[in-house]
């Protein structure tokens, strides 16, 4: 009886519309305020909503995918590969030569690190490159929140378990790198619109995101990964949760909040 009556209040009231990506799912006995992340802003997006910090301030705990004031890096340790002419196409090669020039990377300072290690490595310069930076993102600006207000923090992966998903991708993660190479220019956008989801204003229903992932990557990077979430969060105590993950977990096909709702 109490789930039909959540599901008609739901009905009723209608899905709130906040200032910036946002759902709000109910599970059994609890609410989830599902926010849709970017890991690196501008400062622009300093402070976060006042409607984003009262959820907070009411919330139980906050979850994210990963703690990232711990300081925790993927280049701790670093496998030795073999070097990139072996790996990559001739084709291939060129432009990630050209866009270490963009980027001021050196290419001898990679030849021999694993292909997820390199697309990382440039995807944080193209974002640097756009004005972002770790320290405005939602991410890091909601834990240091809740660490002023002394809320309990929950991590869905951790840096662990996230450095483990790189290591176990075939070939050292080279088709992430060849993925950044193609989608290079889409992935700028990509960034761009996200940002402008918290400096203008969120998509209204289902936004039509394009695609910077092949489908094997897209399975393992986002789908299982949202299958896991969306097992997890339920099994959590009953509560009031603020929720922020990366904000393409929140859009598309086999997105978190549908698998939710399911769940439900």
């Amino acid at each position: 009886m109490g789930k039909i009556l959540r599901i008609l209040k739901a009905f009723w009231r209608g899905q709130p519309r906040y200032a910036y990506p946002a759902q709000d799912i109910s599970v059994g006995d609890s609410e989830f305020h599902l926010v849709g992340s970017i890991h690196m802003g501008t400062q622009g997006m300093m402070p976060l909503p006042a409607a984003l910090q009262a959820r907070l301030a009411r919330a139980d705990a906050l979850i994210v995918e990963a703690d990232i004031t711990s300081g925790a890096s993927p280049f701790g340790e670093s496998e030795i590969c073999p070097p990139l002419r072996t790996r990559l196409t001739a084709e291939e090669l060129c432009r990630l030569e050209r866009l270490c020039e963009t980027v001021a990377i050196a290419p001898e300072a990679i030849d021999t690190l694993s292909g997820w290690q390199i697309a990382l490595m440039l995807q944080a310069q193209q974002a640097q490159r756009l004005g972002l930076r770790t320290e405005y993102g939602i991410d890091m600006q909601l834990l240091n929140a809740a660490r002023a207000q002394q809320k309990a923090v929950i991590e869905l992966e951790g840096p662990a378990a996230q450095l483990a998903l790189l290591q176990a991708l075939p070939d050292n993660g080279l088709s992430l790198l060849r993925d950044t190479l193609e989608h290079w220019d889409t992935n700028a956008r990509l960034l761009q619109t996200m940002m402008s989801w918290w400096l203008e204003r969120p998509p209204r229903g289902t936004a039509m995101l394009p695609s910077t992932f092949n489908n094997a990557l897209n399975d393992v990077l986002m789908l299982q990964r949202n299958q896991r979430w969306s097992e997890m969060l339920p099994a959590l105590p009953a509560g009031n949760y603020v929720v922020a993950v990366g904000a393409l977990h929140l859009y598309g096909d086999g997105n978190l909040p549908e698998l939710l709702k399911n769940n439900g």
